[in-house]
């Protein structure tokens, strides 16, 4: 079965809203519904980390995105050496075996908060 993933801020408030008025869990809400369960999580854990007025959404956008990084098929997991670099408060954690064209697209989106 198909599932949607959580497609920013509003969505991610709009299905947490209606879990919360459903009185169930999220599992069973996220079943039910056709939402990809970890997706919603991780907005859950997101969300629940940050004070809302810490990053006002911006005219029709989303103040937080999050971006889901798989690896390509075929491609090794990383289980060696962890190297984490942090600047300005945000961490990026990086394998011995970590993708130059990933970090750039990383790069890419930190820039653009």
């Amino acid at each position: 079965m198909w599932l949607r993933k959580v497609a920013d801020e509003a969505d991610a408030r709009r299905c947490l809203a209606a879990v919360a008025r459903s009185g169930g869990d999220l599992s069973a809400w996220t079943r039910a519904h056709g939402v990809d369960g970890r997706s919603l999580h991780v907005w859950k854990m997101n969300l629940e980390r940050r004070p809302r007025r810490q990053l006002p959404a911006q005219r029709g956008s989303s103040a937080l995105t999050v971006v889901e990084l798989v690896p390509e098929r075929g491609q090794p997991v990383a289980t060696a050496a962890r190297y984490s670099l942090e600047v300005a408060g945000v961490r990026v954690e990086l394998g011995e075996d970590f993708q130059e064209d990933v970090l750039r697209r990383l790069v890419r989106v930190l820039r653009s908060c």
